[in-house]
Formats: structure tokens, C-alpha cells, sequence
């Protein structure tokens, strides 16, 4: 008697760095590993208004990583379109979730109402993705699971969550067959020795991998004990304008506030009024806080402090009201406000108002994708479009590779080296085609193992 065919199709993040997803066949049973938003270039994004090759009511479980909205993004759609299944993930996940999902269909929901308001979209009228009340159902079918501990997600199929290191409850997810066979879905992998989370599991025993691929072609800069962003401060105060820092709400926010307040205590700032614009974000900082044993030891304080990550001064921005007054103000300050790639979100208001000023900084400190008004603007772009206006730039535009969550080539080498055997197979995603062929590249002549680039849509057997 054959064995049971057990079938991949890469849904996303294939070739592209966005709208990861992954349709796990086994035995007539269907679960969709990760479930996101494909984000950057138009051509990406229209992706998302596609349909599945697979119904929604016909996907039995889907398996999430972590609350990254390119990894989970999607689901709101999904379920809009039938999906009823639960969602399993980790409990650090969940909780992410429930902020970021229905916070993206309120986005969704601004976005189209702006773009009808002001006539600059081609669709009459132009329609949200998904909703709010699209995204509150899908919470409702979150599944929270602790790490290791295998659970089965489907007949024949069990799944195991082990700890990443790249987001609070960010996870690989183990996949073992009834045929025996593993598949192991790398998500993001985190790094190694960087602040606010411990570094990435070791690798499990797997058959087939699926692995990262944003950085795979450089190495992040050296360690530099936040002197690049030290310097970038103190710039920005002695110019006398605001420093903006269009940050990722949950993971990267709580990295740069431990550095500025690092920084401040270490006296090689000056202390300047630091806001959070973002309530997401702020909600986010509660989850870590009550997550803190799930963080870096550093992280876990002897006696119980009142704001893990507060800086001297410290405020977070709860209502629009106070965030126009401070797009408004003129004084110094570190602004810290979502999106990351300045691709929605309250820091477009401060971006309008700061990108014109020659005083004003506007610093990026994460992964900028192609098509995004972040890519733009590091790439130097003389001009970018805010809610239907060309904004002009003369304010400076700073970026730092340092606090990226995603491993590097060497770090994702580090990491693969951990595997007590190697996998038959090894698939790369979620990278753009020159690092991602330049990784192949890497692994085949260090390693030696088999290894491939998916395309969009394509089908394999495992």
C-alpha cells in the first residue's frame, strides 16, 4: 500500500517578503499554516481582494506563527468568507492578535472612507478589505496553546509551537504527519543576543523546512551598544525638531524605548519628552509587561517594577484629540507611532507635519518593503503622497539595520547549523528574489542541503 501524498502550496511570502501562507494537504485534510496580509507594491496588495484556490469552509484548522499582520492579516477576510474552524496559536500570539486584527479592519474600514471623502481612489466607492466587526469575529475563534506541547489540529496531522525569538509568542510550528513525516514552518526567526526577547529555539528533527529569507544575502552591523541611534538623538535635539519613529505597534516599539531609556540612564542622551502614539502599541507594552517571563532574563526585574519600559518621560497618546495637538506642537520630542513602513496609521499625521521641516528626523528601524512610502523615503524620495497630497522632504531621513527582528545570512546560517540532521528538503520564503538566491546559494555551498525557491501558487509533494 503507497504512502499517504502529503501536498505544500505556497499561498505567499514566495518570492516576496509579504502575505505569508502556506495550504498543508494530508490525507484529504486541508490546514492553512499562517494566514496573511500581502503588503508594499500594488501588484502584492491586489492579492489580497484574490480568492483562495481553496474555500473558506473548506480549510479545516489554520496554524499562525505570530501576530504579524503579513502573517495574519488575512484571516479576517477568510472568516468574512466562511471560514469557521478554530485558529490555533500561541497564547502570546492570541493576545497580539486581539489587537492588531481589529485595529487593521478599523484601518481598512478609515482607509476607504478617506479615499471616498477625497475621490483619489479609482473604485466608486472605494470598499475596506475586511471590517472591524470582520475582525472581532475571527478573534473569537482563536485557539491559545502553550510552547511544546504538541496538540492535533486535524485528523492525522498534530502540531507543536516551539519559541522563535522574533515577537512575544512568536513560534516555529512543528507539523508531523500520521505517515511520520515532519515539516517544520519557520515563520520569522528571530536573532541571537539582542535585547527584550531570548534568542531562537534550537532546531527540532524535520523532514522538510521553510525558512526566512529578508536578510539572506547581508549581515546586520556589528553590535554597536545603541551608539547609531545614540547619535541620531542627539542630532535630532541639537536641530532643534521633532524625531519621528514609525515603528511596528507590537515588538519594535518595545525595543527602541529600551534603548532610549538605556541610553538615558546611561547619560549619553539627553532626556527628552518620549511619546507613544499609537494605542495599539500601548496596549502591546501591558501584554509584554504581563508577559515579562516570556522575555530576556534582563528583562525580568528582582522586584516588580512599575513601567518595564519607560523612559524619564514618558507619555503615551490615548485619544486622536491629543495626537493632533501633538502633530501640531513644535516642540522637541521622540515620537514613536505606527505603521512601520509609514503605510497607514496615526504617524502619516506626524510624518505630513514633520517631512517639509529641515529641523525635523524621521528614522526607520525595521524592514522597509518595495513599494512602501518607508522604502520611498530611505531611497530618497524627494516627494511622497500623504492622504492624497505630495508631501515634500526636507527633513532628514535616518535608518537603522540594528533593531531589524529578522535574523541575518549569518544568523540564519547560525540557526540552521543547529539541526541534528539535515532536512531532505529545505524551501525559502519570505524574501525578495536577490536575497533570497543569494541565500540558496549560501546554504548549498556551506551546507550542502537541497534547497529551493517556490513561486507564487506553486504546488508541491513532500
Amino acid at each position: 500500500m503507497s504512502a499517504p501524498v502529503t501536498q505544500l502550496t505556497f499561498l505567499g511570502a514566495a518570492r516576496t517578503v509579504t502575505g505569508s501562507k502556506y495550504l498543508l494537504e494530508h490525507e484529504g485534510v486541508r490546514v492553512l499554516i499562517d494566514c496573511g496580509l500581502f503588503q508594499g507594491q500594488k501588484e502584492w496588495r491586489l492579492r489580497n481582494w484574490d480568492d483562495l484556490p481553496i474555500r473558506a469552509e473548506d480549510i479545516d484548522s489554520i496554524v499562525l506563527t505570530h501576530a504579524h499582520l503579513d502573517h495574519v492579516g488575512y484571516l479576517p477576510r477568510l472568516v468574512a468568507h466562511g471560514y469557521r474552524g478554530r485558529v490555533f496559536c500561541t497564547s502570546g500570539t492570541a493576545d497580539l492578535c486581539r489587537l492588531v486584527l481589529p485595529d487593521a479592519g478599523r484601518i481598512q474600514e478609515e482607509d476607504a472612507r478617506q479615499a471616498n471623502r477625497h475621490g483619489y481612489s479609482k473604485h466608486h466607492p472605494a470598499l475596506p478589505l475586511y471590517t472591524e466587526t470582520d475582525a472581532a469575529r475571527a478573534v473569537t475563534q482563536l485557539q491559545p496553546m502553550g510552547y511544546n506541547r504538541p496538540i492535533e489540529v486535524a485528523p492525522g496531522l498534530t502540531v507543536e509551537f516551539l519559541p522563535a525569538g522574533h515577537l512575544l509568542g512568536s513560534s516555529f510550528v512543528l507539523v508531523r504527519t500520521s505517515s511520520g513525516r515532519t515539516v517544520l514552518f519557520g515563520g520569522d526567526l528571530g536573532r541571537y543576543a539582542r535585547p527584550v526577547l531570548p534568542d531562537p529555539s534550537p532546531a527540532p528533527r524535520a523532514d522538510v523546512l521553510l525558512v526566512e529569507s529578508t536578510y539572506g544575502d547581508r549581515d546586520h552591523a556589528p553590535e554597536d551598544d545603541g551608539e547609531a541611534l545614540a547619535e541620531v538623538i542627539r542630532d535630532a535635539a541639537a536641530r532643534g525638531g521633532k524625531l519621528i519613529i514609525p515603528s511596528f505597534a507590537i515588538g519594535r516599539v518595545e525595543e527602541v524605548l529600551y534603548w532610549v531609556r538605556r541610553l538615558e540612564q546611561e547619560k549619553r542622551i539627553p532626556v527628552l519628552p518620549v511619546y507613544v502614539d499609537s494605542p495599539m502599541a500601548t496596549e502591546a507594552l501591558r501584554y509584554y509587561t504581563s508577559r515579562v517571563s516570556e522575555l530576556d532574563p534582563e528583562m525580568r526585574p528582582a522586584q516588580k517594577q512599575v513601567c518595564t519600559f519607560c523612559t524619564a518621560r514618558f507619555q503615551t497618546v490615548a485619544s486622536p484629540e491629543q495626537s493632533k495637538a501633538l502633530t501640531a506642537s513644535r516642540r522637541r520630542a521622540i515620537i514613536i507611532s505606527a505603521s512601520g513602513m509609514a503605510t497607514g496609521g496615526r504617524v502619516l499625521h506626524h510624518m505630513e507635519a514633520a517631512l517639509p521641516d529641515p529641523r525635523s528626523t524621521v528614522l526607520f528601524v525595521g524592514y522597509q518593503a518595495a513599494g512602501t512610502r518607508g522604502r520611498a523615503l530611505i531611497e530618497g524620495a524627494s516627494e511622497v503622497k500623504i492622504h492624497g497630497r505630495q508631501i515634500p522632504v526636507h527633513a532628514k531621513i535616518a535608518k537603522l539595520n540594528s533593531m531589524s527582528a529578522h535574523a541575518d545570512r549569518g544568523e540564519i546560517l547560525r540557526w540552521l547549523r543547529t539541526f541534528a540532521a539535515p532536512p531532505s528538503q529545505v524551501y525559502l520564503v519570505h524574501g525578495e528574489p536577490g536575497p533570497m538566491d543569494a541565500l540558496r546559494a549560501t546554504i548549498e555551498a556551506e551546507l550542502g542541503w537541497k534547497t529551493a525557491t517556490p513561486a507564487y501558487g506553486e504546488r508541491v509533494e513532500l
